[in-house]
């Protein structure tokens, strides 16, 4: 199967993204930390039935950083803008793992694209307040504390000593793993983008979905996708044993069976 290689100018930002097959569009988009290389597999299997098109979110893959630090409204902005100009008279499908699944339900609680899909499919999907245990109430007021003679300090001052201490190994111990491989404006868009939930308002949302989940998955637990469920009425969740937060890579075959069969139903 022939797969091509395109670019998608976004503010100043060229996007990289990748087609194989044919039919209706399906627009696949990677979690955090990812790139369109790992949905491939996934891809490849759909082929089939439908033309899959993968982007490379920028900071991700084949695209570069934004210049400055994103939020999920403007990760939103660039898939509404990718969608419109590639597929101005279609509606596309839609499937999306992890952090993609924010950029999603973004889309869908805005009036003027929630619209934009016709069938999705949320596997593994973030954006739920996710439930804390005392380490991380620990850590983040051990962070607040640190920080807090530096906010003291006049403004000229202020940021440089906010950068040293972010450059300490006592600071960077308080990251989360993801948090602490990052640099710079991905760092910074991650934090903006982790700290955004959609939890009150999933009753908003009316467009029916297929939920799958890994029932071992540990990033986005079985318990999100039960929750995403209950809040958004035209949802319906299929779980996959033995699979965890990459469901379609731990058990690709059944998977890929069950995305089929919504997609052509």
């Amino acid at each position: 199967m022939d797969i091509t290689r395109n670019q998608f100018s976004y503010q100043s930002l060229d996007v990289t993204w990748y087609a194989l097959g044919h039919g209706k569009p399906l627009i696949i988009l990677h979690g955090w930390g990812s790139s369109s290389e790992v949905m491939m597999p996934l891809a490849r299997r759909l082929t089939g039935i439908r033309k899959c098109v993968l982007v490379d979110l920028p900071g991700f893959g084949k695209t570069p950083e934004p210049g400055t630090s994103w939020t999920v409204s403007d990760y939103a902005g660039l898939i509404e803008s990718f969608t419109i100009q590639t597929f101005p008279e279609k509606t596309p499908d839609i499937l999306v793992h992890s952090f993609g699944n924010r950029i999603l339900l973004k889309l869908l609680l805005d009036e003027n694209t929630r619209l934009l899909f016709d069938k999705m499919v949320i596997t593994g999907g973030a954006g739920l307040k996710p439930k804390r245990s005392w380490k991380f109430y620990y850590k983040t007021t051990l962070a607040k504390v640190l920080k807090a003679p530096a906010l003291l300090l006049p403004p000229n001052l202020r940021e440089k000593a906010l950068g040293w201490i972010r450059q300490t190994a006592l600071w960077k111990s308080l990251g989360s793993s993801d948090y602490q491989k990052l640099s710079g404006v991905m760092r910074e868009t991650f934090v903006k983008s982790v700290n955004e939930h959609f939890d009150s308002r999933l009753g908003e949302i009316e467009h029916e979905m297929l939920l799958i989940w890994g029932v071992n998955d540990t990033a986005t637990p079985l318990s999100a996708g039960k929750q995403f469920e209950k809040g958004i009425k035209n949802s319906a969740l299929v779980t996959i044993e033995n699979a965890g937060h990459y469901a379609f890579l731990d058990q690709p075959s059944t998977f890929a069976k069950i995305t089929k069969a919504y997609l052509e139903a």
